[in-house]
């Protein structure tokens, strides 16, 4: 099957949910192109909003929508989204406790070429740091489905971090293990507990395979639903393994990493790894060439995972 991009899954079972229920409405900054939500516009003109470059703006009229008792999704770059308009997220829409979406599209290194002021990396921290508003990275398309059809059947805040690109899958059609709010095993190990989110899920499952032909027993852990965290999940692998090994396509503070350590930590206590972007502006490049010199790939995390077991 040809590689989708998440942010296209959004945009399909939002078109097929607005269809059915006209309070659905879909907003954007400027950015249908980037978000895909084109296909949106196109099909459900009467219930698409567009802002123009208003981020903020952007997310204040989702929470007015919202009180009003509409369904908005409000789709900008996760760049700009998690930082211009972090007041207005944090106030109109988590402390007002308003049912808006928010879908931070090209997350992480996506803009790579872009450089630092297109890098989403402080994201997971800022949006995980604000009470009432979830935080959920998806892995690949067949999940980012399951998860929005979980969403649009509630009422609370979330943001939603995908990436810009297609993305090679991680599950399969009709093998999709999904529990809203609780992490999916991918495998089990019992020599190192590999926990990833987003896209690095797939090269932290491919890293597994690597360690196996060496005889190391990987356990990967696919923690999409990064807030509210599946703490049960974490010290489960955590308590099976001799290490544990964090990925994320973010900085090293205030993410997975920080977050998983400090449920190991106080529960489990044992060494953790945390392999993420470097607390320096980013090499310009595509996503592929950025993960390839971090060494945020396959090989690089199956490098990482042995020296956590020395």
């Amino acid at each position: 099957m040809a590689k989708i991009a998440n942010k296209q899954v959004i945009c399909d079972i939002l078109v097929e949910a607005g269809k059915k229920d006209k309070d659905i409405v879909a907003l954007c900054s400027d950015s249908r192109g980037s978000a895909s939500f084109t296909g949106f516009a196109n099909e459900l003109p009467e219930q698409f909003v567009e802002t123009g470059i208003a981020e903020q703006n952007l997310v204040s009229i989702s929470a007015g929508l919202a009180k009003c008792g509409k369904k908005p999704y409000a789709a900008s770059p996760a760049c700009f989204l998690s930082t211009r308009s972090y007041e207005q997220c944090k106030v109109d829409v988590a402390y007002s406790n308003t049912n808006v979406k928010l879908v931070g599209i090209s997350g992480g290194v996506s803009y790579g070429a872009l450089g630092m002021s297109h890098h989403s990396a402080q994201d997971i921290a800022a949006m995980s740091a604000v009470p009432n508003m979830r935080v959920y990275i998806p892995s690949d398309h067949f999940q980012t489905e399951c998860l929005m059809k979980e969403l649009i059947k509630d009422e609370k805040p979330a943001y939603i971090r995908v990436g810009r690109n297609a993305v090679d899958d991680v599950y399969e059609e009709g093998n999709v293990p999904f529990e809203m709010d609780k992490a999916t095993v991918i495998c089990e190990g019992c020599d190192v507990a590999i926990i990833a989110c987003g896209e690095m899920v797939k090269p932290a499952k491919d890293a597994a395979e690597l360690l196996k032909a060496e005889g190391i027993s990987a356990g990967v852990v696919d923690m999409y639903c990064v807030k509210p965290l599946d703490t049960e999940a974490i010290v489960k692998a955590a308590s099976g393994a001799k290490a544990v090994v964090t990925v994320e396509e973010h900085a090293p503070f205030g993410g997975l990493g920080s977050m998983v350590s400090q449920v190991v930590g106080s529960e489990c206590p044992k060494k953790v790894i945390n392999i993420a972007l470097p607390d320096a502006p980013v090499i310009t490049g595509t996503s592929k060439e950025v993960f390839d010199h971090y060494k945020m790939t396959a090989e690089g995390i199956a490098e990482k995972a042995k020296e956590a077991l020395k």
